[in-house]
């Protein structure tokens, strides 16, 4: 139960670093001059970069924790259609018919990854189903 909240923690906090990142409109200045270092970046778009610094520091955590295998292509295909519903939702952005399809398909790979082959028999089961 412990690495599903992380996963969850993981994919929110990419998703509001990614959608306030572009609400902010600011991807920052970066200046070094006569050996110093500058960088600035709007509030809202700092928020957000602190979000998907704190995601990516998570998720190194929830890599050692699951199967690499297995956690990325969920990961990704959820954080990839949370983004496009954030899109469509958020900013407004019209989600082709290729989109849904996409979407779609990704969303039929990830229940696919999670049925489980019971060993010894040919049964499929969910792991949501519990075994008598």
């Amino acid at each position: 139960m412990k690495k599903m909240i992380l996963v969850i923690l993981y994919i929110l906090l990419t998703i509001t670093g990614l959608v306030l990142m572009k609400l902010g409109g600011n991807t920052g200045s970066i200046l070094i001059e006569n050996m110093s270092f500058s960088f600035t970046m709007n509030f809202i778009s700092l928020i957000g970069f602190i979000s998907y610094i704190l995601s990516f520091l998570l998720f190194t955590n929830i890599v050692v924790k699951f199967d690499l295998s297995y956690i990325m292509p969920i990961t990704s295909g959820l954080i990839q259609v949370l983004t496009l519903l954030s899109g469509f939702f958020i900013f407004n952005e019209i989600i082709s018919t290729k989109g849904i399809i996409g979407a779609s398909l990704v969303i039929c790979g990830i229940i696919v990854m999670n049925i489980k082959v019971k060993k010894g028999n040919d049964k499929i089961q969910s792991d949501d189903v519990k075994q008598n």
